[in-house]
């Protein structure tokens, strides 16, 4: 199984966020490429098992790119 299935860890994801030069940066998170983000505005535990990253608000803001992602 390769990362892309896998995912991170709690340890491997801060590791990755840490290494950008600015740590000002709005955090989102996309699941088609970086075509359309949200903001995460809570992390929780869910059943000891794994983090997740949740936008909690009543009309969360999407934003819709043209612009490609730069993956690190």
């Amino acid at each position: 199984m390769n990362w892309t299935s896998r995912g991170k860890t709690v340890a491997q994801l801060i590791q990755e966020l840490q290494s950008f030069e600015d740590q000002s940066l709005e955090v989102r998170i996309s699941i088609d490429g970086g075509s359309t983000s949200y903001s995460i505005s809570l992390v929780a535990k869910a059943g000891g098992q794994y983090a997740l990253l949740k936008n909690s608000a009543d009309n969360p803001s999407k934003i819709s790119s043209r612009a490609a992602a730069t993956w690190v």
